[in-house]
């Protein structure tokens, strides 16, 4: 038994299909399906069955899978180990999020953790809200940025960051976009340009809505705030987006409206695997997340002392 057939069976069983399991691993179909072939012979037994145009895992390789990914992770393990006995500042973070937080919050606290850690290297993961919890339950990445933190569920724990406010983009053209605020009930006849199905994001816009006492007439779905935020510009018809997704301005921009009521807001979390210890250089980045934003909500705090005016988590 060899350790590729055993990265192979795994790969196959997560994506029910050798051809895209194929496709991840960057192999040819043939060579998946001749390792799946010769562990089942080795082992006597057959691991999957075809229904339709997927392969699900026979009740042996349910058995199996739960195995070999605990022998995989401890390996992993082993490997992070060794290289952090080598050079604690030398590791590299897995970390994950949605498409929403990658345009400026990112690249920004990557950036300052680095000035204090130039060797540590980051492998990203952009996902949308549940590919990205399957993916820390799965020990394919260490951390993963979420919006809103997932109810608790076995082996995913984690802890809230920040607070950001959405705002509503209009097009230039549009009769409330020069208003300093609106109440969103007064986009109730507009179309909206909402968020695929599976993005957080399109349900907190669905609830802020329903709290409005209206629902949304869906003129265009998009899966990228850059998507939306074209289509808005471009007169297809409004939406709600973070105020960190309209901090870099681009030829194309939407009118930015704060809604007075009802208040919409998200929060943004960090989660990763619980019931199991970080990778050190991980560990170290968690950190420094947690500390980063626990200075600015007290900076946050005495600004409102000082100023007397409104203060935002994050």
């Amino acid at each position: 038994m060899e350790l590729r057939q055993l990265l192979y069976f795994v790969k196959v069983a997560r994506k029910q299909h050798v051809t895209h399991a194929a496709e991840e691993l960057h192999v040819a179909q043939s060579a998946v399906s001749r390792q799946i072939h010769q562990l089942e012979e080795e082992l006597g037994v057959s691991l999957f069955v075809q229904k339709g145009r997927n392969l699900h895992l026979t009740p042996a390789g349910q058995l199996f899978l739960k195995r070999v990914e605990g022998i995989l992770s401890d390996l992993e393990w082993a490997v992070i180990e060794v290289r952090e006995f080598l050079d604690p500042e030398a590791g590299e973070v897995r970390l994950g999020f949605p498409h929403s937080l990658g345009i400026s919050i990112l690249p920004l606290l990557v950036a300052e953790f680095r000035k204090g850690h130039p060797n540590v290297k980051f492998k990203f993961r952009q996902g949308a809200y549940h590919s990205l919890i399957q993916d820390i339950k799965n020990g394919e990445i260490d951390l993963a940025f979420v919006s809103p933190l997932p109810h608790p569920q076995e082996k995913v724990i984690g802890e809230e960051l920040f607070t950001e406010e959405l705002f509503a983009i209009l097009p230039d053209s549009h009769p409330l976009s020069g208003k300093s605020s609106i109440r969103l009930e007064e986009l109730k006849e507009d179309s909206f340009v909402m968020f695929s199905e599976g993005y957080s994001l399109r349900g907190i816009v669905m609830e802020a809505c329903a709290k409005a006492g209206f629902t949304p007439k869906i003129g265009f779905e998009g899966q990228e705030t850059d998507t939306i935020r074209g289509l808005v510009a471009a007169g297809m018809g409004v939406s709600l987006l973070p105020e960190t997704s309209l901090k870099h301005h681009q030829e194309m921009m939407p009118a930015k409206v704060r809604i007075s009521d009802p208040h919409v807001s998200r929060p943004v979390g960090l989660i990763r695997r619980s019931g199991e210890k970080l990778p050190l250089v991980a560990e170290v980045f968690r950190r420094f997340l947690l500390e980063h934003f626990s200075s600015r909500e007290a900076a946050a705090r005495q600004l409102f002392l000082k100023d007397d005016g409104p203060t935002l988590k994050g």
